[in-house]
């Protein structure tokens, strides 16, 4: 193809796209949950996100595919979970996990279609060549604390691209490192980096945060947190953090409107994964699952400042841009050559027109690993009443990360653990020794303290549950089918019907 064609190719690819849809804005916070005003946790005050919620659909229901980084991240991306995509684990250091290099991400779809692209702040994904932008301003080239969590920096960065002299509508992806725990890598600003830029002296300052303190005695305590004084403290740290959070959600919203892009741009508001906290992040319990999300478009204004139950998964982003700029996913092959990549989520846009939209009736995680050291392969899948999880390495300690098992919350389970005086619905033992199935009824045990999986009444539930777990491994050629009782056979003679085979033959 020559360079003149191709340049033709992708002015008209950019002329249609801007007549059949504008813009989308992707905001990404860093281990949020759902503890916030916007989900009625009046203690933690969103003043800015309750603004964007009353411009758009606030999903209750909302599960990220994965609770780790860069796992999440790379699904958000790519549409497909962390063991279809090849992010196993977390980017960064010695961890060192990419998506396999035959990926299609949607920045790299939406610049074949001529859209421009745009990265501000936590990217935390490769290899690069996956994930292109026209526009990188992310921790690859300069310092995460100023390009994730100084939003006057943000500010300046997405004013910078939004003034860009160019035609073409853009996709617009911020990764806030807020309120992410920082007590690992930078304990001098706190453990949630509540004091950076404070106005403290030796913090600095960011002109675009007025911080937001809170008494550790009215802050909210979660169900699967123990109520103690340190995990108060901590609270209360993480909220001020928070606040940074969303007031710099509210400089982002504040520079589309100056820049007159505001009523014309599709914006998603969400987190990677669930809070910090245990049986949060790295879990595949609810808290660490269950992540927030506002869906702000300027096309469906009688949804606005409204809410729904439906199951939505974070795989139903790529899907939800694909179809606001009318593109179609590309048919391609990663491994397996006669079974071409299938998104498994769906668009959220909604129209008497749209023929492709529809209600979650099951929604799915897959978690491998975080750090590398940290194998603890799980599976889930969920329905509005009942959820299932597969332990795949059962027979291990579930891992602690680095900077979770040096903060304050799990130092205080240990100690406690000690001294027999710990004040949790759980105890140590029970968290890191799971059994290979755990199943919940959430209608009467969203606390997940109730395992059904031996229950004979709810032998049913379990099959069902169960078959279609393997169903959704099978569409997205989950490598960890088989295990850990069988092996996968899926070459050689095998290659066009794959099999399971047994570790003990029958024996």
């Amino acid at each position: 193809m020559s360079a003149i064609f191709r340049t033709v190719q992708l002015f008209f690819l950019a002329l249609a796209a801007r007549f059949t849809s504008s813009n989308v804005v992707v905001l990404l916070a860093d281990d949020l949950g759902i503890e916030t005003e916007m989900y009625g946790i009046k203690a933690c005050k969103t003043p800015h996100l309750l603004s964007l919620a009353r411009r758009g659909i606030v999903y209750e229901r909302a599960w990220t595919v994965v609770s780790s980084c860069s796992p999440s991240r790379a699904s958000v991306l790519t549409g497909l979970p962390p063991h279809q995509n090849g992010m196993y684990g977390l980017h960064q250091g010695y961890h060192n996990f990419n998506a396999f290099t035959g990926v299609q991400s949607i920045s790299n779809i939406l610049s074949n279609h001529g859209v421009r692209s745009g990265i501000i702040g936590k990217k935390h994904v490769g290899p690069e060549e996956v994930y292109k932008f026209d526009y990188e301003v992310t921790e690859e080239n300069h310092s995460i604390l100023q390009v994730g969590r100084n939003i006057t920096v943000i500010r300046e960065k997405v004013r910078e691209f939004l003034e860009v002299n160019d035609s073409r509508p853009f996709f617009l992806y911020i990764g806030f490192h807020d309120p992410h725990r920082c007590g690992h890598t930078h304990p001098e600003f706190g453990q949630f980096c509540e004091k950076f830029g404070n106005g403290e002296p030796d913090m600095g300052s960011i002109p675009d945060w007025t911080p937001v303190l809170y008494d550790a005695d009215h802050v909210h305590v979660p169900y699967y947190v123990q109520d103690t004084p340190v995990v108060r403290e901590d609270l209360a740290a993480q909220y001020t953090t928070i606040s940074r959070l969303d007031q710099g959600v509210g400089v982002v919203l504040q520079e589309l409107e100056k820049a007159g892009f505001l009523e014309e741009t599709l914006i998603l508001f969400s987190s990677d994964n669930g809070s910090p906290y245990p049986n949060g992040r790295t879990n595949t319990y609810e808290p660490g699952l269950q992540v927030p999300l506002v869906v702000s478009s300027p096309r469906d204004q009688n949804s606005w400042n409204t809410r729904t139950n439906e199951l939505t998964s974070l795989l139903d982003v790529v899907p939800t841009v694909l179809d606001w700029f009318n593109i179609t996913y590309p048919n391609y092959t990663i491994f397996y050559k006669d079974k071409p990549i299938t998104l498994t989520g769906r668009t959220l846009l909604r129209s008497d027109e749209n023929s492709t939209w529809y209600n979650h009736k099951y929604i799915y995680a897959s978690h491998n690993l975080h750090e590398v050291t940290m194998y603890y392969p799980m599976r889930s899948v969920r329905t509005t009443r009942f959820k299932l999880i597969q332990n795949l390495a059962y027979r291990m300690p579930f891992p602690i990360d680095q900077d979770f098992f040096i903060s304050p919350v799990f130092q205080d389970i240990l100690n406690r653990t000690l001294e027999d005086n710990l004040p949790w619905y759980k105890t140590l033992d029970d968290y890191y020794y799971r059994p290979p199935f755990e199943l919940f009824d959430l209608k009467i045990d969203f606390t997940e303290k109730n395992n059904m999986a031996g229950n004979p009444h709810y032998k049913l539930v379990f099959r069902q549950l169960y078959s279609h777990l393997q169903k959704w491994q099978n569409i997205t050629q989950d490598p960890w089918i088989c295990f850990p009782g069988g092996v996968l056979q899926d070459s050689g003679r095998y290659k066009n019907h794959h099999q399971c085979f047994t570790l003990d033959n029958g024996l």
